[in-house]
């Protein structure tokens, strides 16, 4: 199971990317069911690059600044048909184009449900049957728990990801596509668009953080086991420049934290990346931030026992503002009963 002893997450906000030339990471986070292999950070960042990190918000930054992809990445594999009990696959557009995405079919019932659009962890931007095939609750990554409450579920594929167009941009375009999904999920006849929720685990996580710091588009966000630095995944993913300070910083949530307005709880299990958890709650006082170490869980086994509380607390969030509030003792009560 999940038991890292990481050593990169020791990044403060004070120039924190002097700390990062020949560093090794011990571990990495999960994603698509397996525990992948150990993961280099050996990387020469230009620190002489000009700091995009000037108390600008997320939202200017992105406007000034241009990635710089080197390497063209694809998956470039189908996407498999869901069971259609459970999902339909559609095609929802997004600045890159056309993307493939799996979404609840319709209750038939008239009403408008509440909706969640989950990302999946990983690197390759695509959807699989890890949606909807049985899973040890020790490593369930579904969120099968918010379909099985009611909510309305879409599952995106991104840009590069499956047989998409566009090429994998690691945490940069992706935000772009994670709301155009939830664009596509609003004008369904059976969601109702005030109550559109986003979590994530993993690097889903991680990309949920950078989309609550650009848009107050959802009604509450649910980040699972995110990082604050990229860096720590290994750069072997990435086709982006990984010699500019820019490209990571334009990645990295811990420097976006206060560009966040919408209610966003960060949970990881203590036996996961909790390193990196707790360094995000001390780079930020941002009110709208939660920040939930638990207990007796790890990266993987928290997910079943807390989306099924988080799917009870959507169910209950019916008012005109978003009441969507869990405590320490809570999650611990979750997790006991798993």
């Amino acid at each position: 199971m999940f038991n890292r002893n990481e050593t990169t997450m020791l990044l403060a906000r004070i120039n924190s990317y002097a700390c990062w030339c020949c560093l090794t990471l011990l571990g990495s986070l999960g994603c698509g069911g397996d525990f992948p292999k150990q993961r280099s950070t050996e990387t020469d960042i230009d620190l002489s690059a000009q700091s995009i990190v000037s108390g600008q918000s997320f939202a200017e930054a992105r406007s000034g600044f241009q990635t710089r992809i080197v390497r063209q990445i694809r998956a470039d594999y189908p996407t498999p048909p869901p069971p259609p009990e459970l999902f339909e696959l559609v095609k929802y557009n997004s600045p890159a184009g056309a993307l493939d995405a799996y979404v609840s079919p319709d209750p038939g019932d008239g009403a408008k449900h509440p909706a969640i659009v989950w990302i999946f962890g990983g690197f390759d931007n695509s959807i699989n049957e890890t949606a909807w095939e049985d899973a040890p609750p020790e490593n369930d990554q579904s969120a099968r728990a918010f379909r099985e409450a009611g909510l309305i579920m879409l599952y995106p594929s991104f840009r590069g990801g499956n047989q998409n167009p566009g090429t994998i941009e690691s945490f940069s375009g992706e935000v772009d596509d994670v709301l155009a999904a939830a664009e596509y999920l609003s004008r369904l006849k059976y969601v109702d668009p005030n109550r559109i929720y986003l979590g994530g685990h993993s690097t889903g996580g991680t990309l949920a953080l950078l989309v609550a710091a650009l848009s107050d588009r959802f009604r509450a966000v649910f980040s699972f086991g995110p990082v604050g630095n990229i860096v720590g995944y290994g750069v072997e993913e990435y086709g982006f420049d990984i010699n500019s300070r820019p490209e990571f910083e334009f990645r990295d949530p811990i420097w976006w934290l206060n560009s966040i307005e919408t209610p966003t709880l960060v949970i990881e299990g203590e036996g996961g990346n909790v390193d990196s958890l707790r360094e995000m709650a001390q780079s930020t006082q941002n009110p709208k931030l939660h920040f939930f170490p638990v207990q007796g869980v790890d990266h993987f086994s928290i997910l079943s026992p807390v989306t099924r509380l988080l799917a009870e607390k959507v169910i209950q969030d019916t008012g005109t503002e978003p009441a969507i509030v869990v405590t320490e003792q809570e999650l611990n009560a979750a997790v006991r009963q798993r």
